[in-house]
């Protein structure tokens, strides 16, 4: 096993990890393993913009910084986005840090790494992009692992104790119009009909049959790109369902789903926040693998074909017949056989 040996107790730790939402909740049990063996450290983390509200006022988190890295994209923008990284790198070299994790493994996280300067600054031997000539140290990760168990191979490597994984989610002020949701609909359920790739998405038309069979009710959440199809799977679930796609904060996401008494979901980041919150799982995969990217933890169900191509970790397919070809009744099925936890 992979050790680095750090010289003197670090003050202040830097964590590169700026998305995806999914990938940011798997960190969380970094987190706490580095909090829990640094105490007095001070850590501070990168995030993308619109993620910010996963970590804000994070007890564990004394400062983020924030990065438009999708506005980085835009070459338009060029003459700006050299400016703003340029000043970034002169801040983040200015806090001093002791210690840099990459948890992201691209060159541009490889890059804010280095622009650090720490002397100690750490990521994956199996970074893509050649973000790993950015690094002091290189902890070997593996593939067929979870993404949270990969993390805390670096954890572990910095000489944390690992006893157990814990997510410290952060605690959400409910808002008055959640607050209100959740007294007119009971006991509900959570459906999440979205994901980053097409083909990761079982059809809308399928989980509008599957809420309609459902003994509760539903909440379909979702980004604003979203909306169309969960008004779709509201209409087929003859009115068991209501979309709240496209009208939710993230902190308003998570106080929805951590009061939900499971979730339907395709491989997606609320997908991940219901299992760092213990909520029991049914997750759809396709052409992505849940042993790398899976609801963490127990009393999850996966659902997937058996169609022989799967996982091809595709993101265009012309058929997406791994995801087509699972049936309504294989998924119900699965949602009668969780063990819902009071």
């Amino acid at each position: 096993m992979d050790k680095i040996a750090i010289k003197k107790i670090p003050k202040k730790i830097l964590i590169i990890k700026p998305s995806s939402l999914g990938d940011v909740v798997h960190s969380l049990p970094f987190l706490y393993a580095v909090k829990d063996a640094f105490p007095k450290a001070e850590i501070h983390w990168v995030i993308a913009k619109g993620l910010e509200g996963l970590l804000e006022n994070h007890p564990m988190v004394k400062r983020l910084w924030i990065i438009n890295k999708d506005q980085w994209k835009n070459l338009k923008n060029i003459d700006g986005t050299i400016r703003e990284v340029r000043r970034l790198f002169k801040y983040l070299k200015d806090e001093a840090y002791d210690v840099v994790i990459d948890l992201q493994g691209l060159v541009r996280s490889g890059l804010l790494t280095y622009a650090t300067r720490a002397s100690v600054r750490i990521g994956f031997k199996e970074a893509r992009e050649g973000s790993s000539l950015f690094y002091t140290h290189k902890v070997k990760g593996g593939k067929e692992i979870h993404a949270v168990d990969r993390y805390l191979k670096i954890a572990s490597a910095i000489g944390c104790e690992i006893t157990g994984v814990r997510f410290p989610m952060p605690l959400v002020k409910e808002s008055l119009e959640v607050r209100k949701l959740k007294d007119d609909m009971g006991n509900y359920a959570v459906i999440v009909p979205g994901a980053r790739w097409k083909t990761k998405r079982w059809p809308p038309a399928s989980f509008g049959s599957l809420a309609s069979m459902l003994d509760i009710k539903t909440v379909i959440v979702g980004s604003s790109g979203d909306t169309g199809i969960a008004k779709g799977i509201e209409f087929c679930s003859g009115g068991k369902a209501l979309s709240m796609a496209g009208n939710t904060s993230i902190k308003e996401l998570i106080s929805i789903i951590r009061n939900a008494r499971y979730v339907v979901s395709n491989d997606s980041g609320p997908m991940h926040i219901a299992a760092a919150f213990g909520i029991p799982v049914v997750a759809i995969f396709g052409p992505t693998n849940p042993v790398r990217t899976g609801p963490y933890g127990k009393n999850h169900i996966i659902v997937k074909s058996d169609i022989q191509c799967a996982p091809c970790y595709k993101k265009n397919c012309k058929t997406i017949q791994c995801m087509d070809e699972i049936s309504v009744e294989k998924v119900y099925t699965a949602v009668k056989g969780i063990v819902i936890v009071q």
